[in-house]
């Protein structure tokens, strides 16, 4: 009887053993499930999308409700501070609305985002950056006016321990710093490449070569923008290049200048001044459509017709779209803004929740060109497209970037048609 109460207690102590085994088992891997997976208050992991990179954003903002139980899982304010969303038709039909929606989207709140207009003010700009700290600012976006101001909201940023978003123009300075944009170099080898093709195909003879470039004297950005174009045509990634350059295919450069401050009017008067002092100009590079319409300007008031002297541009805007397809520009680059203002939305919720950005978003760095000072920063480059006649229906007209009735409206009907463009 002995042995069998003894049997009996063994039994018993093995099924207590084991539940306890099994218990902390599950103990052990619930552990160890929370070491590697956040959750809501609801129970939803609150970890980064697997399949976010750089090709996840698209017109119809998809990949953005993927992020709600991030949002959820992050607090604090994402300050947003554009240049100008009053006057400027990039910021006022594109950005400010595309951001609205992709935080929207995201699954903030009215609360947990702002959106401020520096109206075109570096004072103001700065102004609201501090304003966005005071009420509790987890992440700035910031996109600069320039880059003495951008330095300066960064600064203000790593002070409080806040990382910045540079968007669409970089700032080289800070260790949490991050830049959201497009490829600038890529964007100036797409402009030299569509050049050189339209050089060929416009039949321009033993090219004499203008380059009418951005506002290198304000922006980082049209340096890297020349540095693209110039490696393409002159196989040298340097800006400004000396008049009197030549390549194997023939060509010339007559000169490079910069047009101070991006200013159009002062593009003109540059451009004026060296076609009259070198009348065998025959082809001209310019760093965006508004120079390239500087250009044409004054290439139609001394009587010359369309596809005589190539002209190219970036931003794909009415205008450039206008001067394609008449046949006065080469093409323009399209940087689609919805994907990059879901790319700054997506980093910015990653950081507000205290994650580390995937590499397949965070996907390049950026470095100051040369002679302008700063370190590298951690990028998120998106992919520009450059847009010619052939394919502008499927791009800037099918993301309605473009209207089709204002552009078939300035062009005509049969030249619309012509481009596959139905109004």
């Amino acid at each position: 009887m002995d042995f069998v109460r003894n049997v009996g207690r063994m039994r018993r102590l093995g099924v207590v053993v084991a539940v306890l085994s099994l218990a902390g088992l599950t103990a052990a891997c619930s552990s160890n499930n929370n070491s590697t997976t956040t959750t809501t208050s609801g129970g939803a992991s609150s970890e980064i999308p697997s399949d976010l990179s750089i090709n996840s954003f698209n017109v119809n903002f998809t990949e953005m409700p993927k992020l709600k139980n991030l949002t959820a899982a992050g607090s604090g304010l994402v300050g947003v501070i554009l240049p100008d969303t009053t006057s400027s038709t990039r910021y006022v039909n594109f950005d400010l609305p595309y951001l609205q929606k992709a935080f929207q989207q995201a699954g903030y709140s009215a609360s947990d985002f702002k959106i401020d207009n520096a109206q075109g003010v570096d004072a103001t700009e700065l102004a609201d950056a501090q304003a966005d700290i005071t009420a509790g600012a987890k992440v700035l976006v910031v996109d600069p006016l320039d880059s003495t101001v951008g330095s300066q909201i960064q600064q203000l940023a790593e002070q409080h321990g806040v990382p910045m978003i540079s968007y669409d123009r970089a700032t080289f300075t800070g260790t949490k710093t991050y830049y959201v944009s497009f490829d600038n170099v890529q964007v100036g080898k797409l402009i030299g490449q569509g050049f050189v093709q339209c050089v060929s195909s416009w039949n321009v003879s033993k090219p004499q070569v203008f380059e009418l470039s951005g506002g290198e004297d304000t922006d980082p950005n049209a340096v890297s923008f020349a540095q693209g174009y110039n490696s393409v045509i002159w196989n040298q990634q340097k800006t400004p290049l000396t008049a009197g350059t030549t390549n194997s295919q023939g060509f010339t450069l007559v000169g490079e200048q910069i047009a101070p401050g991006w200013d159009n009017s002062k593009g003109a008067t540059v451009f004026q001044q060296a076609f009259t002092a070198h009348s065998n100009i025959n082809a001209t590079v310019e760093a965006n459509d508004g120079l390239a319409n500087a250009v044409i300007g004054v290439l139609k008031n001394s009587g010359v017709g369309p596809k005589k002297v190539p002209t190219t541009g970036q931003d794909a805007t009415l205008q450039g779209m206008e001067w394609i397809l008449q046949g006065y520009q080469c093409g323009s680059v399209y940087k689609a803004v919805y994907k990059e203002a879901q790319a700054a939305v997506s980093l910015a919720t990653i950081l507000r929740a205290g994650k580390t950005p995937p590499s397949a978003l965070l996907n390049s760095t950026t470095s100051p060109p040369s002679g302008v000072n700063g370190s590298t920063q951690p990028a998120v480059l998106l992919t520009p497209v450059w847009v010619t006649s052939s394919n502008m229906n499927s791009t800037v007209i099918s993301d309605k970037f473009i209207d089709a009735s204002a552009l078939c409206s300035a062009v005509g009907a049969s030249v619309c048609s012509g481009a596959g463009i139905t109004p």
